[in-house]
């Protein structure tokens, strides 16, 4: 529902069902159920809203996405494993655009099956580049929206992808949230089966953030478990935190999942998760997503991997 008043939002029944349409209009893009009423600043929002969704229709004929690598470590071996893609869109005069902003917009207006194909292509031909020289082959994650689910032909375009780029199936993991199964639960788990017998790797992502579900967790057979960032942030003086992350741990090992802590940024959180078992970490304490030709820099001078941080006079990694 939106929301206008008489007088201050406006006078007449136009002023007014224009402005409670612009309330409404950023509910739904909050996701729904919910009221939201008019205010300047609710109008200035919707108005950039607007402004990028229009612009969003072109940004792959002009060139404007890109893609960045955050690279994986293994704590294990200290040997980079493989990198997450996340992609990024410079708009031509706004300057970057969060994707925390545009891709919910994309999924509104269903430009993300283009943009989603768009980064598979692109990871995937930038992933080949990887191990060109011979090195050890690296993952590539992509991140998958829940909304790629309800369509029904998300394995296609992946199989497609995959067979164009001559790029081995086990080498691509797929990232999900655990939103896929609200919707249309057995549509998606019948998806995600058939992506697994293709040998295409999954990771559920911000687990333990959304709507956890244990029956379901068992029936997608992941391959990896994602620490969420906001987990790890308070991990060194936060015994909840502890807690849980020890507990997802535990779970993934149980169900023969591997574990990767994500947003690591210190020392002191490294060293917690070495202590309670995590196997794989990412984050700026290894470093930043990097555009493809820093990030092939970036391999090829870190083989093995030794973080370059010292805590109490001790190295770490």
């Amino acid at each position: 529902m939106g929301i206008a008043h008489f007088p201050g939002d406006g006078t007449t029944l136009e002023q007014l069902m224009s402005n409670a349409n612009t309330g409404l209009h950023q509910v739904k893009l909050a996701g729904r159920n919910d009221l939201q009423f008019f205010t300047p600043i609710v109008q200035e929002r919707s108005a950039r809203s607007l402004r990028l969704t229009n612009a969003l229709h072109q940004a792959i004929q002009r060139g404007e996405f890109s893609l960045e690598y955050q690279p994986q470590l293994e704590l294990s071996s200290h040997h980079i494993f493989g990198a997450e893609a996340l992609v990024r869109w410079t708009h031509p005069d706004l300057g970057p655009v969060s994707p925390a902003e545009f891709i919910p917009l994309a999924e509104g207006c269903g430009l993300i099956f283009p943009i989603s194909q768009w980064v598979m292509c692109c990871a995937l031909q930038d992933a080949h580049s990887w191990t060109d020289d011979g090195s050890t082959p690296l993952t590539v994650s992509v991140n998958i929206s829940a909304t790629q689910f309800e369509r029904g032909d998300l394995v296609l375009m992946v199989i497609e992808q995959l067979q164009a780029e001559a790029f081995p199936p086990d080498r691509l993991e797929l990232e999900l949230s655990e939103s896929v199964t609200l919707a249309d639960p057995e549509k998606a788990l019948a998806q995600l089966e058939q992506l697994y017998v293709h040998g295409i790797r999954l990771a559920i992502d911000d687990f333990g953030t959304g709507y956890s579900s244990l029956s379901y967790l068992k029936r997608i057979r992941a391959h990896r478990l994602k620490i969420d960032q906001s987990f790890i942030r308070d991990l060194a003086v936060n015994e909840d935190d502890r807690a849980i992350v020890l507990t997802i741990i535990n779970l993934a090992r149980s169900m023969g999942m591997r574990t990767i802590a994500e947003g690591v940024e210190t020392p002191e959180q490294l060293g917690l998760l070495r202590r309670l078992g995590c196997d794989e970490i990412q984050g700026y304490l290894l470093s930043k997503p990097l555009p493809q030709a820093a990030f092939v820099s970036f391999i090829k001078d870190q083989v093995p991997f030794t973080l370059p941080f010292r805590s109490s006079g001790q190295q770490i990694g």
